[in-house]
């Protein structure tokens, strides 16, 4: 078995135990594995030079250049929006697992370690369900003996600044 049939092995193993996810997820994140390979960047090379040796046999005409210009502009109209899509989640989803090793030194929870394919809605609830857990820990104050974030130094105005100097209680 080559090693490229055991990455499609593995990749079919990991996505039949996944969480579904909508369709919009599912094709913003396969565009965006592939815009970022090599051969999709080789492929892109490989359409502007055949279009560029085209050039003579339409003598550089207006129309020759709107294909191009087009082309490009939906292309990366398209483009921005998918990919966006896949840097928000996977955004979202690296706050969430940070919050999560914050909140539990013990060891995080391992449902959370492919949250960057789940959905917004999804993200957004345990994004919200951790800013709780920070409201509560900052009301009672911090149940490690931690000073409470009202309470730091670099949260009261001139303290605990380098340009201050240093800070005396």
């Amino acid at each position: 078995m080559s090693q490229q049939d055991d990455i499609r092995e593995l990749r079919r193993k990991v996505d039949a135990g996944r969480a579904p996810r909508p369709f919009f997820t599912r094709v913003s994140q396969t565009v965006s594995r592939y815009a970022g390979k090599p051969a999709t960047f080789i492929g892109a090379v490989s359409l502007i030079v055949i279009w560029g040796m085209t050039g003579p046999l339409f003598g550089f005409n207006d129309t020759w250049q709107l294909i191009i210009n087009t082309s490009t502009t939906i292309v990366t109209f398209l483009m921005v929006f998918l990919i966006q899509n896949s840097q928000n989640r996977d955004t979202a989803a690296l706050q969430i697992k940070l919050d999560e090793l914050i909140a539990r030194l013990e060891g995080p929870r391992q449902s959370l370690l492919d949250l960057e394919d789940l959905d917004e809605e999804v993200l957004e609830r345990l994004r919200l369900e951790y800013a709780l857990l920070a409201d509560e820990a900052r009301e009672a104050g911090d149940s490690r003996g931690r000073v409470p974030l009202s309470e730091a130094p670099e949260c009261q105005p001139g303290r605990g600044r380098a340009e201050d100097g240093p800070v005396s209680g």
